[in-house]
């Protein structure tokens, strides 16, 4: 009897193991574009992702991790080349996402479930500057023409990473030079 239960464990393990694939995902073919807002007006731009994978069973997202290049990150919305250059260094700056000392950020997919909407709901681990953060988002995955597509809308609030710079939370008598907590991340991803 016992080496039956051990026998059945075993299947058991092996097929769940088995139904799982891990996808890679192609960065050149990937987007991910931030947004940031203050109090008078908002900054956007593009940043590339390293590397990446999902692990999918089925059509149903598993995990994934990825490495963003912090390296990489622009703006798109200012026209001066001169005051676009000022802006991208003081965002790699120690201000912001010390690129110098921290050039990745990760996220790491710790949970995810199919939402009532047919999208999923993720539970996350997203590591910038060092300092790791639970975040929780709603994902979109398919599959077109044999390939795997997934979209999110990611939310963080940069102070809880260390980025208080600007921050109504941390600073007074800002008035219109106050930068918003929360930078939104929009991500499509597609696989090799």
């Amino acid at each position: 009897m016992k080496k039956l239960i051990t026998i059945l464990i075993s299947a058991l393990t092996f097929s769940t193991f088995a139904s799982s694939t891990t996808t890679n995902i192609d960065s050149a073919k990937s987007n991910l574009e931030w947004f940031a807002t203050k109090v008078t007006g908002a900054h956007n731009g593009k940043i590339s992702l390293k590397s990446g994978s999902l692990i999918m069973e089925g059509n149903s997202l598993k995990g994934g991790e990825f490495v963003i290049d912090m390296t990489s990150i622009t703006c798109t919305d200012i026209g001066s080349a001169e005051y676009n250059k000022k802006f991208v260094n003081h965002l790699n700056s120690d201000d912001f996402f010390s690129v110098s000392k921290h050039n990745t950020a990760t996220l790491k997919i710790k949970e995810s479930r199919l939402g009532k909407g047919g999208h999923f709901d993720v539970v996350a681990d997203l590591t910038i500057k060092g300092v790791t953060k639970p975040i929780m988002f709603k994902a979109n995955v398919s599959k077109v023409k044999g390939k795997t597509i997934a979209d999110a809308e990611i939310t963080f609030n940069r102070t809880h990473y260390g980025i208080k710079y600007g921050s109504g939370s941390f600073f007074s008598d800002l008035g219109d030079k106050m930068i918003h907590d929360d930078v939104k991340l929009k991500v499509k991803l597609t696989s090799k």
